[in-house]
């Protein structure tokens, strides 16, 4: 097994390539996963998150609005991603976070930002067509209110930004940002964004 005293430099820069996060910090999720790089990312991702959290409440007043057009032309996004400060707006890292949201936007087809945006009338027909399912499907009382909530979930995951899965089948939009946001050291957040299709509504 790989000791603390055998993390080799370039393990320590593998890591960094991959999630761009500091060389210390690198080192020392290294050194607590036992030179195991895919447990090392883990942690980092962790730590990120949580400090991403802390930082919450703070204001966002600065950032960039990102366009994205479809190939074929009949598909456009627009994201305002924002930071507090403009020097984090201004960094590639940032730019290509709200490059990559305006693209997920497009192909994801997401109904609001956060959970909280839902309005409460479509939440609450959505819960009376999921019950409706359950008793046609004649589930047991003991596990009908366990289904109904995983359906819920599983709605939320569809149509809620910061709930979806990224591209990558692994994170979602919602853990992209609170990375970054921990890299940074600043709260970083999703304020709005328009999806238009041509034909559409």
């Amino acid at each position: 097994m790989t000791t603390v005293k055998e993390i080799p430099a370039k393990l320590v820069a593998e890591l960094r390539a991959k999630t761009g996060a500091g060389m210390m910090d690198c080192k020392k999720a290294l050194e607590e996963a036992g030179g195991d790089i895919a447990k090392a990312e883990e942690l980092l991702r962790v730590k990120y998150a949580s400090r991403a959290e802390k930082r919450a409440e703070r204001a966002a007043g600065q950032g960039v609005i990102e366009t994205y057009v479809h190939f074929n032309g009949r598909v456009a996004t627009m994201v305002e991603l924002n930071s507090e400060t403009d020097f984090v707006a201004n960094t590639a890292e940032f730019k290509q976070l709200a490059k990559d949201i305006a693209m997920h936007v497009a192909w994801a087809k997401p109904l609001t930002v956060t959970i909280d945006e839902i309005p409460a009338e479509t939440l609450e027909r959505e819960r009376r067509v999921y019950r409706a399912q359950v008793a046609e499907e004649k589930k047991p009382d003991a596990v009908r209110e366990k289904i109904i909530e995983g359906k819920v979930k599983k709605f939320y995951q569809d149509t809620v930004l910061l709930e979806q899965t990224a591209q990558d089948g692994k994170t979602t939009i919602g853990d992209m940002v609170k990375a970054l946001s921990g890299k940074t050291g600043e709260k970083i957040s999703v304020r709005r964004f328009a999806r238009f299709e041509l034909g559409g509504n």
